[in-house]
């Protein structure tokens, strides 16, 4: 290991265990509130941190991770179980699905099992020869595929028969034992690898509507312990004990709230693949989007999956032309197994960036924002394995673990639709970022509930986000960035208060990734709403790194370039920046005009996972495959709402 990786290593050790001086990193322990006034008011001390109660590291984590017990994650060939993938999130090492042994960079914080309601342990039932599944002509055909080395055949005709409603006989429902067993060894998992404060095992599953192969799909997580979650069995999507209707999912949460004596929340995901169905503003399932809709959507989902495996939901060229950064790992051919093809007319209603320019018109009209979430990432991997990162990328689904053939091989491809995605178009995302007090479910969990979130394409970068009135440009050079953030203003996920037409300024930092890439740049992103009701956006860069300007319409126009080599999947840290700090006042603020700002940092260039498979496997790419990427982050919002008069 060369000096420079040993440099980042020390200095990630620093950060993690609150030696740095930064304000980023963790205490051994937090005192309480009154605890700690009483220790100022009976002794002023010398530290600068005795007393700090405010979030002061973030927990890298996966909200939606599939093992052996989702039906189609089985069918294309995981073994997994949940224990194995709290096993492996945690650090240790597994052997994979494909027989290799695997292992991650650093552990994660914590994981949600999110297994598929419908079906929840149906691959175990199929294949231990269950005789009511196998008197299906169904059941017979998909067990003998499987069998046959057709997982994935089979897999993908699981994926449209559900989509249909078009299920066998003997298909594991709520009620059953079968279906009972499967979920009660979900929550033993997850009891069993709960660690607080070390690391956390949520309890949760994953609710997926897909009426029509159209992703409505939302992650379930619970706050409470297995007692508490074994007293419900999870909503499902089929009908007559199920819904694919969102708003029957919200009613089962505040029934399994008051059952439990937990709380419970969702997190919405994939909408690219919704094929404009994720955030409508006119109707929803036959009903209007009204006050009601507005105000019960953002009581369950304060969270949105905004990068995955499957794409990344934060903006799309189309509807962003002026942001050259928005053409980021989407995937734009159609919904989630090709049979609807995608039309311009979807967009608006699939990417973040417009539902929270909807969203403020929403709110005018109704009084209520409907899509007044935070953004978390997560990897939707069929795999049971988290592993995320560019060069340890271990797929999406089981035939895409590494292999010479993924780099070449289809993922969808629908003659009928001419819709098809190649297994290299798969990305190596995400990760969920949360600024909570502690490793706890608790604290995560309540951390999540208040948005104080951002998302990652896979890279651990700690981004800080705050919003005021008082911050000046001295803030910017102060080592302890938090300190400052609470004490003048509201951090990401937050509101900002009206300020008698005072125009708001934002403290942002970024530190890299200690063992990945330097920084590019920091950007905010303003959406805002017009005198006549319209929304306009614009995207500023707000810090950038090697010295280049930004000009006076707070753009810098310089590339911060590349060291990427290729052919041999490396690159130097010799441009960019391992942190960035500004603070920035909105030129152009308006308190009569509701306003939202988010932030997204962008690291150097590095190579994509597809460029450490071909050296690797000494095999090439097809022409058109991306061979490098820029990853990113994505913090929740700070919204601005003008009082009404």
């Amino acid at each position: 290991m060369n000096k420079r990786r040993w440099f980042w290593l020390a200095l990630a050790g620093a950060w993690l265990v609150g030696t740095s001086g930064l304000g980023w990193a963790s205490d051994a322990g937090e005192l309480s509130k009154d605890k700690a006034a009483k220790v100022h008011a009976a002794k002023p001390g010398y530290s600068p941190y005795a007393g700090r109660t405010y979030p002061v590291r973030p927990f890298f984590g996966d909200t939606h991770l599939h093992t052996g017990f989702s039906m189609d994650a089985g069918a294309f060939g995981a073994r997994l179980t949940p224990r194995d993938a709290y096993r492996f999130a945690r650090g240790e090492e597994v052997v994979s699905n494909s027989g290799q042994p695997v292992k991650l960079s650093r552990p994660l914080d914590f994981l949600v099992v999110a297994d598929h309601s419908d079906g929840m342990g149906f691959f175990p039932q199929l294949m231990g020869g269950d005789p009511e599944l196998l008197a299906t002509t169904q059941g017979r055909k998909w067990y003998d595929e499987i069998r046959g080395g057709k997982g994935a055949e089979a897999a993908i005709d699981i994926i449209v028969s559900f989509g249909k409603g078009q299920l066998p006989k003997g298909f594991p429902v709520p009620g059953t034992t079968s279906y009972r067993n499967a979920w009660m060894e979900t929550i033993k998992a997850a009891e069993a690898y709960n660690d607080p404060g070390r690391f956390t095992a949520f309890i949760g599953y994953e609710w997926t509507s897909n009426t029509g192969a159209n992703n409505l799909h939302r992650n379930v997580v619970f706050r409470g312990n297995g007692a508490q979650a074994a007293l419900v069995e999870p909503f499902t999507t089929q009908p007559p004990l199920g819904s694919d209707n969102p708003a029957e999912l919200w009613k089962w949460m505040a029934a399994a709230e008051q059952k439990t004596g937990t709380e419970v929340l969702a997190i919405a995901h994939n909408g690219n693949l919704s094929n404009g169905r994720m955030f409508p503003i006119v109707e929803s399932f036959g009903k209007p989007v009204d006050r009601d809709y507005a105000q019960t959507r953002a009581r369950w989902e304060p969270l949105y999956e905004v990068t995955q495996t499957k794409g990344t939901g934060e903006a799309h060229p189309v509807l962003s032309p002026n942001d050259e950064f928005a053409a980021f790992e989407i995937w734009d051919k159609g919904n989630l197994d090709g049979t609807g093809a995608k039309t311009k007319e979807m967009l608006e209603f699939e990417y973040a960036r417009s539902a929270y320019r909807n969203g403020m018109v929403l709110e005018a009209k109704l009084g209520a924002n409907p899509f007044k979430f935070g953004l978390v990432g997560s990897s939707d991997a069929h795999t049971g394995l988290t592993a995320m990162e560019e060069d340890n990328f271990f797929g999406k689904t089981a035939p895409q673990e590494p292999s010479p053939e993924r780099l070449t091989a289809t993922f969808i491809n629908n003659a009928t639709t001419g819709v098809r995605i190649m297994d290299w178009e798969v990305g190596a995302a995400g990760y969920a970022a949360v600024w909570a007090t502690e490793n706890t479910r608790e604290a995560i969990f309540d951390a999540m509930k208040r948005r104080e979130t951002y998302a990652t394409t896979g890279s651990r970068m700690v981004v800080r986000f705050f919003g005021g009135y008082d911050f000046v440009p001295a803030d910017a050079g102060n080592r302890m960035p938090a300190s400052i953030g609470y004490a003048k203003g509201v951090p990401m996920g937050g509101d900002l208060p009206s300020a008698n037409g005072k125009a708001p300024a934002f403290l942002v930092a970024a530190l890299k990734d200690p063992i990945g890439a330097n920084l590019d740049r920091i950007q905010v992103v303003k959406g805002w709403t017009t005198a006549d009701g319209r929304t306009q956006e614009r995207v500023y860069d707000v810090a950038v790194s090697g010295g280049r300007k930004i000009d006076a319409d707070g753009r810098c126009r310089t590339p911060v370039g590349s060291t990427v080599d290729v052919a041999n999947a490396t690159y130097t840290n010799t441009i960019g920046a391992p942190e960035l700090v500004a603070v920035w006042r909105d030129p152009e603020f308006d308190a009569k005009q509701a306003a939202f700002y988010y932030v997204r940092v962008l690291e150097i260039p590095t190579p994509r996972w597809t460029a450490y498979d071909a050296k690797r496997f000494g095999n090439k790419p097809l022409p058109e495959t991306r061979m490098t990427l820029q990853e990113r982050a994505y913090t929740s919002p700070i919204w601005f709402t003008p009082r009404r008069t």
